[in-house]
């Protein structure tokens, strides 16, 4: 059985578990530490059994509690090169990765991490790299795409491998082009290497997911450009608009920004 937990999703802090029965590892940690811990408790969860972190970029709200944990918990820290880079560089980063915990992941390249197969795979977006991350696990895949402005050939491959989704639906279009955010901040997110819209999440997920894919997450919102229940009706009419009907063919849900989900088993 593996589990997944979104402990926060959004510019605030993000942080994803998932967990085996004798492994578990995070997906990014920009969440606080104390927040994390309670939460963790909250759940039920022992966070001595998490035995690997994957990180995707170099972002603060991805990062900001990495050095910390991977040191209180001796965890290593798998990232490329050019993200292990940003990360020893970023002034968020209080306490540094300890040189033996900081290790190197290619994308395009599958590992073996205990009891997960993974594959990273880039992603456009302006940090220094950026990858999402297919897992599988005794034959269910998991892939997570997240902070993505674009998507390429090769990400839509993996949505089509996916069991189980977490993609970004950061913004409305009308919302941000309307907004106070200065023009160059919404050009930014409009950019192939900025943020995917709820429409642009909805017309991807419509053309290349498989049969096999059973529940889709949309993650990462703007506080400020979208809202939870206006990114589930855009998806869920663009789906509906391709004959796949949410609730029926595949289960559709909204990651909170600022607090946990509930424990999804995924069988």
């Amino acid at each position: 059985m593996l589990k997944f937990i979104s402990f926060g999703s959004g510019s605030s802090g993000n942080c994803y578990y998932l967990g085996t029965a004798t492994d578990g590892l995070f997906i990014d940690i920009g969440v606080g530490l104390r927040t994390l811990k309670k939460h963790a408790r909250d759940y039920g969860i022992s966070l001595s059994s998490v035995r690997k972190i994957l990180i995707t970029h170099d972002h603060a709200d991805h990062i900001k509690s990495v050095g910390s944990f991977s040191y209180d918990y001796s965890v290593p820290v798998y990232a490329t090169e050019k993200v292990h880079d940003g990360i020893e560089h970023n002034y968020c980063i209080q306490r540094k990765l300890q040189k033996e915990l900081r290790l190197i992941i290619e994308p395009g390249t599958t590992v073996r991490l205990g009891d997960f197969l993974v594959t990273p795979f880039s992603v456009p977006h302006d940090a220094n790299e950026n990858v999402g991350y297919k897992l599988e696990v005794d034959g269910t895949v998991f892939v997570i795409i997240t902070d993505a402005g674009s998507v390429t050939e090769e990400m839509k491959g993996f949505i089509a491998e996916a069991d189980y989704l977490v993609i970004e639906a950061n913004h409305d279009v009308e919302m941000l082009q309307g907004g106070p955010y200065p023009q160059y901040l919404k050009d930014r997110i409009l950019s192939p290497n900025g943020h995917l819209s709820n429409t642009d999440c909805g017309k991807v997920l419509a053309e290349n997911m498989s049969e096999r894919l059973k529940h889709v997450w949309l993650c990462h919102l703007s506080e400020e450009n979208n809202h939870p229940e206006l990114a589930r009706k855009t998806v869920d009419a663009i789906l509906r608009s391709y004959g796949i009907i949410p609730g029926k063919d595949i289960m559709l849900d909204v990651l909170k920004r600022k607090m946990p989900s509930e424990v999804y088993e995924l069988v």
